[in-house]
């Protein structure tokens, strides 16, 4: 590894993607369920890299900007635990079944404001993202916030021992991918393996105080909470939904003992983004960013990839949330959507939930139930699984893709109209933007 990483720091940056490969950067040959890395890292060295990894023992042979390893994929985690090691800064792990990446983001833009911070790009937040985000960390960093998903246990357990943060926040806990996890039991258990470690390491959590999962599996360890009221920690309250949520955001419990209360008008969509503002707050509040400076990032902030945005076509107001979905999410979403303040006709446009096995059936029955008694009638579904049980109780708008919808809305458009999107990725939603 000491060999490794001294090339490592030769080069310029880490990259798996022969498509993508700065010059001088150091190629990674990873072997997937579909496709091979190592067939390219001689293109890789052609197009400019410096050094290539490979665990193709046939490959390369001679080539001295090639080594050769038992296992591309743990050399490149090995190595980005290694570099990590080098670096004495606050690391802030982040999980959860909603709102990691919102919250990452909403932290990350608070922290930005007093720090050179490193946080993960996108949607990297598996045990290959993970280690591309680390290796990106250099000395100009001071934080580091590092997101982490699972949809398998032990897998937050693995990426820990990788990133090894020093501190860590756990938006919540809820149903999603049950088919890996096996119960929701099985979920809790998964994410709160990012507080086991953190215990570990005698870390610090970053506690929503509302949540009594969180508040029960965080137990007696040390923590720094956050909630809708307190006295001596960050909190606050929606005032208003139109559709962007307003909040009056009281900052408690600095060592100065000092205690402000400020009225945001924030860019984003839905109530349940309460409690990953009130998250992004403590921290900067926690690491010393200046009052004035969390407002003002709060307020600027603007989601992007498809998560709770809103557009506005010439024709209605949409709410796109389509980059995934599952039970929790979806009940939350169409709860916020409900209370909406608006004088246009509410629509609900839902896609299939994906990965609840012998759950599926009965948790989009539960979405149905839930849409029926908050009286949203006019409703379309994408996909086999809302198709399947919709008709029985009174939708008949059912689509089994999202391309059928789009041919249906060209004959028959939605005009003056609030518009919620949301499924999961695959039902391939945001394609009906352009028919709304």
């Amino acid at each position: 590894m000491e060999n490794i990483y001294e090339k490592f720091l030769q080069s310029n940056g880490v990259s798996i993607d022969s498509r993508n490969c700065p010059k001088d950067a150091m190629f990674v040959g990873i072997k997937g369920a579909n496709f091979d890395g190592n067939l390219f890292v001689e293109k890789a060295l052609e197009l400019g890299c410096k050094y290539a990894i490979t665990d193709n023992p046939e490959i390369g042979v001679g080539n001295p900007n090639i080594i050769h390893v038992e296992d591309s994929l743990k050399t490149l985690q090995d190595l980005a635990c290694y570099h990590r090691c080098k670096f004495n800064i606050p690391v802030i792990g982040i999980t959860g079944t909603n709102g990691k990446t919102t919250s990452k983001e909403l932290i990350s833009t608070v922290l930005s404001k007093e720090y050179n911070v490193l946080y993960t790009q996108g949607n990297l937040n598996n045990h290959i993202g993970v280690p591309l985000t680390l290796l990106r960390l250099n000395r100009s960093h001071n934080i580091a916030v590092v997101e982490m998903g699972a949809n398998h246990p032990e897998e937050i357990a693995f990426l820990c021992k990788i990133a090894r943060p020093n501190f860590g926040i756990i938006t919540n806990v809820g149903k999603a991918h049950l088919e890996g996890f096996g119960s929701f039991e099985g979920v809790k258990k998964t994410k709160g393996e990012l507080y086991e470690w953190i215990a570990g390491v005698d870390g610090k959590i970053f506690l929503h105080a509302d949540n009594p999962h969180l508040v029960k599996m965080a137990g007696d360890l040390d923590t720094i909470k956050y909630g809708e009221a307190g006295d001596n920690f960050v909190s606050g309250k929606i005032i208003s939904c139109t559709p962007y949520i307003n909040v009056n955001l009281s900052l408690n419990g600095n060592a100065s003992g000092e205690s402000q209360t400020y009225e945001i008008n924030t860019q984003l969509i839905g109530d349940y983004n309460l409690s990953n503002i009130l998250s992004a707050a403590c921290i900067g509040r926690y690491f010393g960013v200046m009052d004035e400076d969390i407002v003002a990032a709060l307020s600027e902030y603007t989601p992007t990839n498809n998560r709770s945005q809103c557009t506005r076509t010439e024709r209605n107001t949409l709410i796109v949330d389509a980059y995934n979905a599952n039970p929790t999410s979806m009940e939350a979403a169409i709860k916020n959507f409900s209370k909406i303040e608006t004088s246009d006709k509410k629509v609900l446009i839902l896609g299939d939930m994906k990965e609840l096995g012998e759950d599926s059936e009965a948790e989009h029955i539960k979405v149905l139930n839930q849409i029926k008694s908050l009286g949203l009638a006019e409703c379309y579904f994408v996909g086999s699984e809302f198709s399947k049980v919709a008709p029985s109780l009174g939708f008949t708008q059912c689509f089994s893709d999202v391309d059928l919808l789009a041919e249906y809305l060209q004959s028959d458009p939605i005009s003056n109209s609030t518009i919620l999107i949301k499924g999961s990725n695959s039902t391939k939603l945001t394609k009906i933007v352009p028919s709304l």
